[in-house]
């Protein structure tokens, strides 16, 4: 029996490709990052961190190690080859590599898988709302091959719109580059705005061919037992959302 918090993702992947995420449960981390933080930049107890991604990888029976990326909020995606893995930055990662693990970390931002209708191309991207006004959904769909119908996506668990307030400058770069992405913003009574990560996610990835878009609907501030959220408490640990292919 998994002993790990694991939510796979309820999406219509091809064969021998699986998805999903992490919760906060079955871990060794105590405190705000209890139980089961996979960051290694949080500030938990390196064995902490460890034995957590140990038991990830038994719990999954996981082909390989995650490849764990330094994430910044850009737009850097890592193309792989099965070697050992970015040496930059990167906010999204791809690979045709069969048995290679992809992770990204979030607490908030929104994780998005990307799969090709044929199983054969995997990718992932870190969106907080800075990797999305800069490109990252769409610089991972090039990467990808850039045939964004040929695609499959689902959007992991992030801070919904009741919960995500942001400023008008928030507003600003999204609009300025595309008007119709002010119907992801609703205004409320303190003179900012509700920002919704997922339908802004959805529209970027539609603008790029992709229609076949599954959200989850999980709020990652609303639901303190599953899920950490940095909006929610500012000392989180980090979830995994994963992608890999079987031989």
């Amino acid at each position: 029996m998994m002993s790990i918090g694991w939510l796979p993702a309820p999406f219509a992947a091809p064969p021998g490709v699986c998805a999903g995420v992490t919760t906060r449960a079955g871990g060794t981390s105590v405190g705000a990052l209890g139980t089961f933080n996979l960051a290694a930049h949080v500030g938990d107890a390196s064995a902490c961190v460890a034995e957590n991604r140990a038991r990830l990888r038994a719990a999954l029976s996981l082909p390989s190690e995650p490849l764990w990326l330094a994430q910044v909020h850009g737009i850097q995606v890592h193309v792989d080859d099965g070697g050992k893995g970015p040496t930059v930055p990167c906010d999204a990662a791809v690979t045709a590599v069969p048995g290679r693990v992809l992770a990204v970390l979030t607490a908030d931002c929104l994780p998005v898988v990307l799969v090709s209708r044929d199983g054969q191309r995997l990718g992932v991207a870190h969106a907080g709302w800075r990797g999305l006004v800069g490109g990252v959904l769409e610089a991972t769909v090039a990467a990808m091959g850039g045939v964004g119908d040929g695609l499959l996506a689902w959007l992991g668990p992030a801070i919904g719109p009741a919960a995500f307030e942001v400023g008008a400058e928030v507003r600003a770069a999204f609009v300025s580059a595309c008007p119709g992405d002010a119907v992801g913003f609703v205004p409320n009574p303190r003179g900012r705005w509700q920002a919704d990560l997922a339908l802004l996610a959805q529209r970027r990835l539609a603008r790029v061919g992709v229609a076949a878009v599954t959200a989850s609907g999980w709020c990652t501030a609303a639901d303190p037992q599953r899920f950490y959220s940095h909006r929610r408490d500012p000392a989180s640990g980090r979830m995994a959302t994963l992608v890999w292919r079987h031989d």
